[in-house]
């Protein structure tokens, strides 16, 4: 998978290593604006069963 990323992307070596960081910080940008919040809808973090044996 990243070397298909690897081979499409255009230039030299140093263009290709900094088009692989902007390409990962936008995805980790979207995942957290986005994705996250959208499964934190879906997860109950009140709900804990570890040490309520009471």
């Amino acid at each position: 998978m990243y070397g298909a990323l690897w081979r499409l992307m255009p230039g030299p070596v140093w263009l290709r290593v900094t088009l692989m960081i902007v390409l990962f910080g936008l995805i980790l940008a979207a995942l957290v604006a986005f994705v996250f919040p959208w499964l934190n809808t879906f997860v109950n973090v009140n709900d804990v069963t570890v040490g309520t044996n009471k």
